[in-house]
């Protein structure tokens, strides 16, 4: 256990996980799913992380409006909290860029304001996330992404593709710092994390400065079709240290329907089998199709 910026204790990978999802338990009573909750940990996640940078010693620009930001947030208690809780998603979801991608179409869905301000105080606001370092962040995220593909299996293929597959592929293509890589059917974005990890650990310590902002930033590029999905995809990215002021990934878009309109040198996916996407038409014969 360490003591995190601003006083604030900061515990290990394993101990804020297994915190974390205790909560996920707690919530399940009251008849949230594991993956509802982790949009409501995503979304006050990103909040806490975007105040943090705007202090010592990062002294970043506020990207969250003053009225919506979490200090505005964590001051409420009881009704008051909901109702600001649920006015701030509403309206960040109304943004472009990151917040829009993570907003976008989001609702709260914790129904006792009580539980809501146990969430906030007792498990994101007690810890320094920004001190934690990307890796330890990205993967107490991951951690709860695969837990909740494994309680959830029913929908868990919708966007998780296993690890040993995900890694399988990657050996094999051995993405360069100069490839664009993109994932038309992102999820949570194991692919692109994969094929991001993989150019840092085989050239990262032969690249300059430049040259790792822009891998940072234009390595990887993601489409997916569901918003929610696509919401925890940008989080697991921007946790992991990657993309810059526009998020990676796109939301709503339908690459089965519709190219992007920009080119890679390397396309990794796992392909969208539901049946989320279809065009209808008329046959030769009148009939729909």
């Amino acid at each position: 256990m360490a003591t995190g910026h601003g006083g604030k204790v900061s515990l290990d990978t394993s101990q804020i996980g297994n915190r974390a999802w205790s909560f996920a338990h707690v919530l399940r009573d009251d008849g949230l799913s594991y993956q509802a909750y982790i949009e409501q940990i995503t979304y006050l996640l990103f909040l806490k992380m975007a105040d943090e940078v705007t202090k010592p010693p990062y002294d970043q620009k506020p990207i969250v409006p003053a009225p919506y930001d979490w200090p505005n947030l964590v001051k409420r208690d009881g009704v008051d909290l909901e109702a600001h809780y649920r006015k701030t998603l509403e309206e960040l979801g109304k943004r472009g860029g990151m917040l829009g991608t993570i907003f976008l179409k989001a609702k709260n869905e914790i129904a006792d304001p009580a539980k809501l301000r146990r969430l906030i105080v007792d498990l994101i606001d007690r810890d320094n996330w920004m001190g934690l370092g990307a890796d330890v962040k990205g993967t107490i995220y991951e951690e709860l992404l695969q837990r909740s593909a494994a309680e959830s299996p029913k929908g868990a293929g919708q966007y998780f593709t296993p690890r040993p597959v995900i890694e399988a592929v990657v050996d094999v293509m051995q993405p360069t710092p100069d490839d664009g890589i993109c994932d038309p059917a992102a999820g949570t974005g194991g692919f692109l994390l994969a094929a991001y990890q993989y150019v840092i650990d085989h050239h990262g310590k032969d690249m300059n400065r430049s040259q790792l902002k822009r891998v940072k930033e234009k390595l990887v590029e993601g489409m997916e079709l569901v918003p929610n999905t696509a919401r925890l995809c940008a989080m697991n990215l921007y946790l992991h240290g990657i993309g810059g002021d526009d998020s990676p990934v796109h939301a709503g878009h339908d690459s089965l329907a519709k190219a992007w309109g920009r080119r890679y040198s390397m396309v990794l996916t796992n392909p969208p089998f539901g049946k989320k996407s279809s065009v209808s038409y008329v046959n030769e014969d009148g009939e729909l199709e």
